[in-house]
């Protein structure tokens, strides 16, 4: 049975770089994420590239059932997945009060529901064979919780203290769990009213170039966590100096839009 490296949330962004530089590896890859046509591009290109095997599943993780399902398929086409990358997940930003709940439920469900299955049941197989690597991806918000992206930067801290404390029960397994922690990068993530924050005018985005290399260099040979960016490492570090009404007051300031 041949081996393969499973990325979620891989028809743009962080996830889209990840299978290109994977591919040119020469690791055989599935690729997750909801559009068929961008999935097919995408196969077709690191195919005909690469010379790698590229098998693509089409799910909407919004819906943890989804998730169970996409494992079921691997396992019934006798799929080995020796590297998980749950990169899938999307955020909002508004006052609480006033933004959708629907959007928010299945952020929560995308974004920590459908990871968690993801982890148990992937991890459950590497940790029988004693090997295997799994990477979540985090963000710098799992340090610095923001106010108007109160749902995403919850769901992003569950991701890194889930990561972190599944990495510890695994730790003599042979399987390893990392977490990717990038900052602002330069996708279709971000809304037109994220992009008039000042924490965007002061934090410019990464290109997703530039994390999915981290990113690979993190899932392939790393442990623990990985901030991207001297700037957010530098962030994320700011509340253990500085006091915690004067911390949310300044990042206040930096989710909001100028008036």
């Amino acid at each position: 049975m041949k081996e393969y490296i499973l990325i979620t949330g891989a028809s743009s962004g962080i996830g889209y770089e990840m299978a290109k530089i994977l591919a040119q590896k020469k690791y055989n890859l599935i690729l997750v994420a909801r559009s068929i046509q961008k999935l097919e591009q995408l196969q077709k290109y690191l195919v005909e590239r690469d010379q790698v095997e590229v098998q693509f599943i089409p799910k909407d993780l919004s819906n943890p059932q989804n998730a169970m399902e996409l494992y079921d398929e691997i396992k019934f086409k006798n799929l080995i997945v020796t590297h998980l990358v749950n990169n899938a997940g999307f955020g909002g930003y508004g006052d609480f009060v006033e933004t959708s709940l629907d959007h928010e439920l299945d952020m929560v469900n995308l974004n920590i529901s459908s990871l968690m299955v993801l982890n148990k049941l992937f991890g459950r197989d590497m940790s029988k064979r004693k090997s295997g690597r799994i990477m979540n991806v985090a963000s710098i918000l799992s340090f610095l919780p923001f106010p108007y992206y109160s749902v995403y930067s919850a769901t992003k801290s569950f991701v890194l203290a889930f990561s972190q404390t599944v990495a510890a029960e695994l730790e003599d397994s042979g399987v390893i769990v990392t977490t990717l922690c990038p900052g602002t990068v330069e996708t279709p993530f971000h809304t037109p009213e994220m992009r008039k924050t000042n924490a965007m005018s002061a934090n410019k985005p990464f290109p997703p170039e530039e994390v999915a290399k981290e990113g690979v260099q993190l899932l392939l040979h790393g442990k623990g966590k990985k901030v991207v960016g001297k700037m957010n490492w530098f962030l994320t570090n700011l509340p253990r100096i500085t006091p915690g009404v004067i911390m949310m007051r300044i990042k206040k300031n930096l989710a909001s839009i100028p008036s």
